[in-house]
């Protein structure tokens, strides 16, 4: 019997449109089976484990069934952190952005109350939060439910060990009789029971049993790394592991054709494998991997069932799964025929979750990996380098260059050492051997796991807690006057303009935040920083990735404002990875700056 396609479960078609272009292409097992449930109005009770696609399950249907000129709340999901209240809002904006005046709101505790009672005031048909800030805005009836439709209760089971199932009650309490409910929790503790007997009575009960176990002979590892930061985290790891055959999992259909395209212009062998080809270029594609005429395969769960070759040494989980089963299921690609295995999952870190979840079902830790530093990179390709002159040496017939180059030698009272030099410098152009690496920062994991710690209830939920905008304002000694940073005498500078300045009321500590947070540049590498009143200009170590490059110019914000930034025409070098024409040749006034001019003292680390 073969699986249902999200069309056959009949979600609207704003809301499927939305799901065909992020490339999804079959329900997960909860999915098929509470879509329909969830469509026809009745209450549903999910037993389920985290990464099962929990938030689609009930995001889908209730998204399908919404009135977008109804500005009240229409939809209220209780989480247990902030974090998964973020996650899940993010999902429903997601699975929306074809419906017309839709908005979602996430509330919970940590953040200024007066932004959220803005927020009410504009109107938003979904609110997702915690329990305990929602149950103040209840109380202060800033949030009325008696327009509600639908209610979800997601993680039940955590919220109960984080001591929230009174507010849940309460809250549920005030929900109209003829709103639809549905609970979600991984283990049912007699507490759940009751909630769901005494608010759920008639609930329709679907249980996803987890199967996932312990994948012998697969070393697993992870990386905290930041969306962005993926591609080059990924092109490090390439550089340095030793690997006959990969596969690169992703989640959607573009990704595949996305990620291959990035690592063949970087130089490695590669292809992409989804439900959009045909079957005679699936079948050519995993034959060239058999063969060894490419090396890296870049693959959607779908396209990679039941997909066999030996050769595979790596799994590179570059999108963690939703579904914990998908994942060993994706890692059991490797490890065949009694060798040995590496499985590498890439983790953002509000994804902690899902992490935590995967170890929890496959009841096997994930060992942290450390990403592979510019010296090992360096050092792998100078490895390369003389392995193929040595190559070269051993079964090539140089005798026809000898007399050319002792020429060479003798004409230009030259050594033989520096002509050597001199051909390694042009032949190692296009791929540098002692290359310009900038930092990422992978050092969240730290701070998610103290994010997701299940036994402190989450302190700015508790109902005796002051607000922070009731507290008196504390001065920020980071407010102190300073205009410049120290640069970094050992490291190579370029001065770029971004168009924020004094007038925005940016502070040098919003760039260096901005920067370090969204660009994973350590701070002790950001340099000298210079404010004008209408732009800014700082000192950022030379060979940025054209990728980051792009991301700060495009995407980042500096206090509400477009960081745009950009690299001065006076400032660009030839084999610059950001190098472009600025559209603006009369603000680009900032040039590159030489470390060795500078006197500032260095910053102490």
């Amino acid at each position: 019997m073969s699986s249902p396609d999200f069309e056959s479960l009949g979600i609207a078609s704003p809301v499927l449109k939305a799901v065909q272009q992020l490339g999804y292409e079959q329900p997960s097992p909860i999915q098929a089976q509470s879509i329909p449930i969830l469509l026809a109005g009745e209450n549903l009770l999910g037993v389920a484990q985290t990464g099962t696609g929990k938030t689609a399950a009930f995001a889908l249907p209730l998204l399908s069934r919404i009135n977008s000129t109804q500005k009240t709340p229409q939809i209220l999901v209780l989480t247990p952190t902030r974090e998964l209240a973020i996650q899940v809002a993010e999902a429903f904006q997601t699975y929306a952005r074809n419906l017309k005046g839709f908005h979602v709101l996430p509330i919970y505790g940590g953040t200024d109350m007066r932004g959220q009672l803005r927020g009410l005031e504009r109107g938003a048909q979904v609110i997702v939060g915690t329990p305990g800030r929602i149950l103040d805005h209840i109380r202060r009836r800033s949030l009325k439910l008696n327009e509600l439709n639908a209610l979800v209760l997601d993680e039940a089971d955590e919220m109960l060990r984080m001591g929230f199932i009174d507010d849940v009650e309460t809250i549920l309490a005030e929900t109209p009789d003829t709103c639809q409910r549905a609970l979600f929790s991984a283990t049912m503790p007699p507490t759940i029971r009751r909630v769901v007997k005494k608010y759920l009575g008639d609930a329709k009960e679907v249980s996803i049993e987890a199967k996932t176990k312990t994948v012998e002979r697969i070393t697993q590892r992870y990386l905290m790394v930041k969306g962005h930061q993926k591609m080059e985290a990924l092109t490090r790891i390439l550089e340095v592991e030793e690997f006959d055959g990969m596969l690169i999992f992703v989640r959607t259909k573009s990704a595949t054709a996305e990620v291959a395209e990035k690592l063949e212009a970087r130089g490695f062998s590669a292809a992409a494998l989804n439900g959009d080809l045909s079957q005679t270029l699936r079948e050519r594609t995993v034959n060239r991997l058999k063969k060894g005429q490419v090396d890296i395969v870049v693959a959607t769960d779908v396209a990679a069932r039941g997909l066999d070759v030996e050769r595979i040494s790596h799994v590179v989980n570059y999108d963690i799964p939703y579904d914990n089963e998908a994942y060993v299921h994706r890692i059991g690609r490797t490890g065949r025929a009694g060798r040995e295995g590496q499985a590498i999952l890439f983790v953002a870190p509000k994804e902690h979750r899902l992490l935590r979840s995967i170890e929890q079902s496959t009841r096997q830790k994930l060992t942290i990996m450390q990403l592979p530093t510019g010296e090992q990179v360096s050092g792998q390709r100078v490895q390369q380098f003389q392995d193929r002159i040595l190559q070269h040496i051993e079964t090539g017939n140089h005798d026809q260059f000898k007399p050319l180059l002792e020429k060479l030698a003798e004409e230009h009272n030259i050594s033989m050492t520096d002509i050597a030099a001199a051909m390694t410098s042009q032949l190692q152009q296009e791929r540098p051997l002692f290359p310009k690496i900038i930092a990422l920062d992978t050092s969240n994991q730290g701070r998610s796991e103290r994010q997701n710690r299940p036994d402190r209830k989450e302190r700015s939920d508790r109902p005796d807690r002051k607000e922070r905008s009731d507290r008196p304002d504390r001065k920020d000694r980071s407010d102190r006057p300073r205009q410049e940073r120290p640069r970094n005498d050992d490291i190579e500078m370029v001065t770029y303009r971004m168009e924020v300045g004094k007038n925005h009321g940016v502070m040098p500590k919003d760039i260096v935040g901005a920067i370090a947070n969204e660009a994973g540049i350590e701070s002790q590498h950001i340099g000298r920083i210079k404010l004008e009143d209408d732009y800014s200009t700082v000192d950022l170590p030379d060979g940025m990735p054209k990728e980051i490059f792009n991301h700060l110019r495009n995407k980042v914000r500096v206090c509400q404002q477009p960081m745009k930034l950009s690299l001065p025409s006076s400032s660009l070098q030839k084999n610059h990875p950001t190098s472009e024409k600025p559209k603006d040749k009369k603000s680009d006034t900032p040039k590159k700056s030489s470390p060795k001019k500078d006197t500032a003292k260095k910053q102490p680390e």
